[in-house]
């Protein structure tokens, strides 16, 4: 698969604070590329050295093979955390000016503009001032002129912030249909189930170091711990507080336990085991969530 970005080696500090130290990643086409870690990690330091806002002070970065210039902007796609429309001016006049910063001809931007208000249904506010705006609808208008010159990378920072569930939903949408049809995306955000629902890979800094990197079934297949959720068709389980020293209680209700496997045995040996006590409904590993992972990994850290 070709990589449409890679950072090598990347350092930058500010004053006395090192905001990235040593990070490097890559990016595949057409891949969903969580970039996640705590607030003040270097993510959002990271995003603007790859946007050619700030230089890095060690390491390069390549942008489909070649390295990062100016030449690279516009098929970059950017969408800050935080907004940046001008108030005062019309939603209509404000998109076309944006999109023709990005390379649009003024007849090709409103008919792409076009396009997407009418996905959207927003057309009536093409003449309102961007004041009048709710917060979700900029959001709309912002996530618009991001991805309006078809990019070949979008960085999207919180995409999601002042969105209702449905209009969140709607951009989900649109993020999966921009994959599909080859974009590369990198995914900042703290909402962990997002990055569930959308990332193939991720990557985790902190304390401006990358701690963690890789396909998520990978990363979630490393995390495992040998932990089983167990059905029980039978509510007498006081045979589950005197286990034998290769299980471990981690929890129960009325009919339901996690149990943890201490050593080498198998999840075979447990199911025999727990057969001779009663009667089994159901039983499956624990997969640990991208955010067990996340605390758990900065916390080790």
């Amino acid at each position: 698969m070709m990589k449409v970005l890679e950072v090598q080696s990347v350092s930058k500090s500010y004053s006395n604070h090192i905001a990235l130290n040593d990070v490097s990643l890559s990016v595949e086409e057409g891949q969903i590329f969580g970039l996640l870690g705590p607030n003040g990690a270097g993510k959002t330091s990271l995003i603007r050295v790859i946007n050619q806002i700030t230089m890095p002070d060690e390491g390069q970065v390549f942008f489909n093979g070649q390295k990062l210039n100016h030449g690279h902007i516009g098929q970059i796609g950017y969408l800050p955390e935080e907004r940046g429309l001008y108030k005062k001016m019309k939603v209509g006049e404000q998109a076309l000016y944006l999109a023709q910063l990005k390379g649009l001809s003024e007849k090709e931007a409103r008919k792409a503009l076009h396009t997407w208000f009418e996905k959207f249904d927003i057309t009536p506010w093409w003449d309102k001032k961007v004041e009048e705006l709710s917060k979700g609808m900029a959001q709309k208008i912002q996530f618009i002129t991001t991805v309006l010159h078809q990019p070949k990378l979008l960085i999207f920072d919180e995409p999601f912030s002042g969105f209702d569930p449905i209009n969140a939903n709607i951009i989900k949408d649109e993020i999966l249909k921009l994959k599909e049809n080859g974009t590369s995306i990198i995914f900042s955000t703290h909402r962990m189930e997002s990055v569930e629902e959308l990332c193939d890979h991720i990557a985790l800094i902190d304390k401006s170091k990358k701690i963690l990197d890789g396909p998520i079934s990978e990363i979630k297949e490393k995390y495992k711990q040998q932990i089983y959720t167990v059905d029980f068709s039978s509510t007498e389980l006081e045979f589950l507080n005197s286990l034998p020293e290769h299980l471990k209680l981690i929890h129960k209700n009325s009919h339901k336990a996690e149990i943890q496997i201490v050593n080498d045995s198998s999840a075979t040996e447990l199911i025999r085991f727990l057969l001779d006590k009663c009667d089994i409904k159901g039983f499956e590993e624990k997969i640990p969530t991208v955010n067990e992972i996340f605390i758990r990994t900065v916390q080790g850290n």
